[in-house]
């Protein structure tokens, strides 16, 4: 959703110029009562604005240039896609079908690519209760001045009230100043409480979007795709306007009700579909253009969204249904046709998508004066405007400036091996690629010669065999006819000779460039319990050694989708939560979001062991279970049992529960030590005190039991 400002509907605003006119976008031209040839005509006329027809003519000249670049890259990517399926290009295999023999297709970038994809969902995604992001305040965090006021008031009013029961001189500056310490830690401890708290909810509210959004799912595809291909490309928050099924109360019961309401998704985005600007090294270089293959459907999800022309859309869907639109590119066919898909034909209008494509980047002031803007909209024509615009034939659906005030975009990328300075990276199935082709040869040499060496092969004198006489039919205890040799040959009319086997060392081959596509990749085979290890491998101890050293590259990989990826993501959510949301409770500037995905996997490693051996300190130790309360080590159960699937309510009380009996054990306490001083002759005529006058009577430095008690 586009702030106001950002809003299409006005020229400009303090950010800079609106990139469209008047209502486009927003106020839909026609109405029930328009005719069909007069919403044809006020589309034309809104999408005929110089501005919309200079931009469009921007987008044709930035798509074509991207489209050149990525040449090179996209038959990359096809083999890749083969490799995963097992299949050579088609030169390949044409040039094997000459040779003839076998076709045979070793799957190892298939293997390392599955390999790959399980690791990282395994780190990722792989314990429910566990996700890969956490937000949570600073340790500074941020008291209001109004809440530091009234805790040194409280403080000051203290001291009054000591200072009236003892006299001024009965209370020492060291006293005032540990009491003002005190209230101002207790003021810090509360404003972290309440900020972990604000965190908490405002995590569940984001962890409860991302669910309905979809985003385990993109992430699921996204783990696919950055173990084939060069770079995979998460997109999100993206706000369509949904179906949604509610209930209402009828005079019969609960009714179901379906409205369109604004929902936030997360989505995949296939590598073949973006085209980042030449020369680009990342999503924010540059320009950025993703092409779309929308269904009907999809397009009308986005009538309604704040920014797009309900005109526009519905001028295109009117097209498609006459002509069709196509957005065709050079490795459209091949695509399809490697994806194992029916090939279209260029000419077929009759697909049922529609192609758009969407625009990210930065647009000069120049040239929008050169698209027809009025020089007054435009501040100063030196600067850089960043825009999203999305093109469809020759319709412009939407022209908006970028939301983020950073001018980013909501894509992430991430490769399995990063390339400074370059855009595409390698993935597993890059790595191994050389390797795949060597086993490969070496495979079908194999069975080449394993098909010739597998039987003897026959030598016939055709002179000498009489005519008619089969001489491809061989089998046991066959008796061959033959005839004298007219040049008194003696030899034998039928030769029989074994051809010579290459098995082993083919085999050798094969095995050697297996072993060296492990090394390359990084994903030994023993990684996914496919391969026994040797040497240390044979121990427990050893092949956990061996583990733990091979989990160094995905804990590379993890940390680069962290950085690059789910932290990115997380933020723009939070940011949007922050800019939108209605819950003013849930906003605090003073917080950090942190992707744990590389953190989790070492978690899962030595976190066990390092909380069992916390628990055993905290339970043995009476000092320590002292300090961090029953709260404290209830919490610490509830996580521990959290993993094994367990209904922790059920077994450890909740914290309110823990809560109410500490403080139903404190009064007894109370109650007892008051009846006991009573009781005894020590307290005929002295006064009872709590807390810190008793202990400042006594003579006993003073305690922080000012501040809020750690369990209730």
């Amino acid at each position: 959703m586009e702030d106001s400002i950002y809003d299409a509907s006005t020229l400009t605003d303090s950010a800079g110029p609106r990139m469209v006119s008047g209502n486009f976008g927003l106020v839909p031209v026609a109405n029930g009562t328009a005719t069909l040839e007069a919403e044809r005509s006020n589309a034309d006329d809104e999408n005929n604005q110089p501005l919309i027809q200079g931009l469009a003519g921007h987008i044709h000249k930035c798509f074509s240039a991207a489209k050149t670049d990525k040449l090179v890259i996209e038959q990359r990517m096809l083999s890749n896609l083969r490799a995963r399926r097992g299949e050579y290009d088609p030169d390949t295999l044409t040039r094997i079908k000459q040779t003839g023999g076998s076709e045979v297709y070793m799957g190892i970038s298939s293997a390392k690519a599955r390999a790959a994809t399980a690791w990282l969902r395994d780190v990722l995604m792989g314990n429910r209760d566990e996700k890969p992001w956490t937000i949570s305040p600073t340790k500074d965090p941020e008291i209001p001045p109004e809440a530091m006021q009234n805790a040194m008031a409280r403080a000051a009013e203290l001291v009054d009230q000591l200072q009236n029961m003892y006299g001024p001189e009965g209370v020492s500056d060291a006293v005032v100043e540990d009491l003002l310490d005190l209230a101002q830690n207790r003021e810090k401890v509360e404003s972290l409480e309440y900020a972990k708290d604000s965190m908490a909810r405002m995590e569940a509210k984001m962890e409860d979007q991302l669910q309905e959004g979809g985003f385990s799912r993109a992430l699921y595809e996204f783990t696919d795709d950055i173990s084939t291909f060069p770079a995979a490309i998460l997109k999100g928050p993206v706000v369509r306007n949904r179906p949604q099924l509610t209930w209402n109360e009828g005079p019969e019961g609960p009714e179901p009700v379906v409205k369109d309401e604004l929902t936030l998704e997360w989505e995949r985005v296939s590598p073949f579909n973006l085209y980042p600007a030449p020369k680009a090294a990342d999503i924010n270089d540059g320009y950025l253009i993703e092409l779309h293959h929308m269904y009907p459907d999809d397009l009308e999800a986005l009538i309604g969204v704040e920014g797009y022309s309900e005109t526009a859309i519905k001028a295109v869907l009117e097209q498609h249904g006459r002509d069709g639109l196509k957005e065709w590119t050079p490795i459209t066919v091949a695509k399809a046709d490697a994806e194992g898909r029916q090939t279209t034909s260029v000419s077929d209008t009759t697909s049922p998508m529609i192609d758009a494509l969407q625009f990210w980047g930065p647009v000069s002031g120049r040239d929008l004066l050169d698209f027809g803007l009025d020089k007054g909209t435009v501040p100063d024509a030196t600067k850089t405007y960043h825009c999203e615009a999305w093109l469809i034939g020759k319709w412009v659906i939407k022209a908006t400036l970028n939301y983020d005030p950073m001018g980013r975009r909501p894509y992430y990328k991430a490769s399995w091996e990063e390339i400074p300075g370059a855009f595409w990276g390698n993935s597993p199935v890059d790595l191994v690629s050389d390797c795949q082709t060597v086993c490969n040869n070496a495979a079908r040499a194999l069975t080449n010669n394993m098909a010739v060496a597998s039987g003897p092969q026959v030598d016939v004198n055709v002179d000498r065999i009489p005519g008619g006489e089969d001489v491809t039919n061989v089998y046991p205890w066959k008796v061959w006819q033959t005839q004298s040799d007219p040049y008194g040959n003696s030899a034998p009319p039928v030769n029989f000779f074994q051809p010579m086997s290459n098995a082993a060392e083919l085999m050798g081959i094969y095995e050697k460039f297996a072993g060296i596509a492990d090394e390359v990749s990084g994903i030994p085979k023993y990684l996914t319990g496919d391969a026994v290890a040797g040497g240390a491998g044979r121990t427990a101890s050893g092949l956990s050694m061996m583990l733990q050293n091979a989990g160094k590259s995905i804990k590379s990989v993890i940390a680069n989708i962290d950085k690059r990826v789910l932290g990115p993501a997380i933020e723009r959510l939070f940011y949007y939560n922050m800019r939108y949301g209605e819950d003013a409770e849930l906003k605090r500037t003073d917080v950090k979001v942190v992707a744990r995905g590389a953190e989790s996997l070492i978690v899962r490693e030595q976190a066990q062991v390092r909380r069992n051996e916390f628990l055993n300190i905290c339970l043995s130790s009476p000092v320590v279970a002292n300090i961090i309360g029953e709260e404290a080590v209830a919490e610490l159960l509830r996580t521990m049992a959290t993993g094994l699937n367990m209904d922790t309510d059920k077994i450890i009380p909740p914290a309110e529960v823990i809560k109410a009996r500490m403080f139903q054990q404190q009064q007894q306490q109370v109650q007892q030590m008051m009846a006991a001083q009573m009781a005894g002759p020590q307290a005929q005529g002295k006064r009872v005190m709590p807390g810190n006058a008793q202990q400042l009577e006594n003579g006993a430095p003073v305690t922080d039991n000012f501040a809020p008690a750690r369990a209730g």
